[in-house]
Formats: C-alpha cells, structure tokens, sequence
C-alpha cells in the first residue's frame, strides 16, 4: 500500500518590482555614483577659478598666455601660485630668506589684533601639513557626553604642559571630538588614556562614519582580510570583493 504523499508547499513568487520601482532603484544607484564625481570637479573647478581670479590680474600682460590667444587659459592662476609658493619656500630656506622672515614675523606679532590671528593660523598651518607629526593616526571610542554612550573621536597626542601639571597625576591624551556632518569642527578633550578605546579602522573609514551619519560601516580588519566591502546603507549584508 502507498503512501499519500505530502503536498508541496508553493514557493511564494515575489512580485516583480513596477517600472516606477526599478526607476527610482536606477535612479538612486546611478545617483551615489554621480553625486560624489560631480561635487569633487565642482569643488575643483571653484578653486581653480577662484585662484585664477585672484592671480591672472596680477600676472604682466606680456607673460600671459590671453594676451595671445585671446582667451583665458583656466589653471594658469594655480600655476603661477604653485611656482610663486615654491620659489618663496626655496629663499625662506636661506640665511636671508630665513632673517627676512624672522623680521616679517616680528613685526606682525607686535600688531594688535593681527599678531593673535597670524600666529593661531600659522600654528594651524604647521600641525597640519608637518610631514613629522603623528597628528590623527588613529581613532578611537570615548564616553561622551556621558558614560554609556560612546562617540567616535581622533587621537591627536599626549597631553603636556600646563594642562598635565593642573590634572590629576594620570596619563592623558588629547583627542578631537569630530561633529556630524562637518568633521572639521568638535571639541578639543583631555581623556585618560584607561578610559580610551583604540579602533584598527584608520582615519580615512572614522571620518566616512561620521560624515555619513553611521550610515556607512567599515569592514572590520578580519572582513578586510577576507576581502569584504564596506557594508552598504539599507543595513544589507556586505558583499566579498571580485
């Protein structure tokens, strides 16, 4: 005798998606690619004219290339600011150019007003393009506003000076307190380095998670390794690398 068999369950068809649907999905996956391409030679394209405003004019007619051709030459400005920006780097590495500079600085450092701002640019200027510092190298979690919640932040150096003397006798480290969106603002904060966790994601993925909101995760060091890309923004599993 046999036995019935069982009925198989259907297999549930998921609707095929409308041309409104696909649209949009084509529309949104073309426009993560097109959005950063075109604010990148936006952004670009202003510098370039904005400096070529501002040089071209005070280039002699004679040794501009519009003069002959008769029309701009867009970039020339940033090349001339590029040679202007080198050349006076190569005198200011002399004795003159080094006293000549001494005396130019002297002299705005007794100014008022000018001298404060000249020397917090300068200083900022400096921190910045120093090939030697170890200015944001790493990043790291600390408390903040409050303990439980925890905020992604950037490890400048170890706290010294007056700042170290007047706190308690522990080792500290000067971390910068990103905002969201705009990581160039936030908070200078002097945390314990016991209390300070140190991420392996590099500055370049901590400042993408903070721009983006924690919309944009990056792997971790073992999903690196295997070749896992960067977790998309629907929260879906992320994909291995071809």
């Amino acid at each position: 005798m046999k036995m019935a068999r069982a009925p198989r369950p259907r297999r549930r068809t998921r609707p095929r998606p409308s041309f409104a649907q696909r649209w949009r999905g084509n529309f949104l996956t073309g426009l993560v690619v097109v959005a950063p391409m075109a604010l990148t030679i936006w952004l670009i394209w202003t510098v370039i004219t904005f400096i070529d405003a501002k040089v071209v004019p005070l280039v002699p007619g004679m040794y501009n290339p519009a003069t002959y051709l008769g029309n701009d030459v867009p970039g020339f400005g940033v090349i001339i600011f590029l040679l202007f920006t080198a050349v006076i780097g190569y005198l200011t590495k002399g004795l003159v150019g080094r006293s000549v500079l001494r005396w130019g600085e002297n002299l705005v450092e007794r100014m008022p007003v000018v001298g404060g701002i000249y020397n917090g640019i300068k200083q900022i200027a400096e921190t910045i393009l120093s090939q030697s510092g170890n200015s944001f190298k790493q990043a790291c979690l600390i408390e903040y506003p409050r303990k439980g919640i925890w905020a992604v932040a950037f490890v400048s150096t170890e706290t010294k000076g007056e700042v170290m003397e007047r706190l308690p006798d522990e080792a500290l480290i000067s971390v910068f307190l990103p905002t969201t969106p705009n990581p160039t603002s936030g908070f200078l904060l002097f945390v314990p380095r016991k209390e300070m966790v140190v991420l392996d994601m590099d500055v370049e993925d901590a400042a993408k998670l903070i721009i983006s909101a924690g919309l944009v995760t990056p792997p971790t060091a073992a999903e690196k390794a295997a070749g896992v890309r960067v977790a998309n923004r629907r929260g879906e599993p992320a994909r291995r690398m071809a």
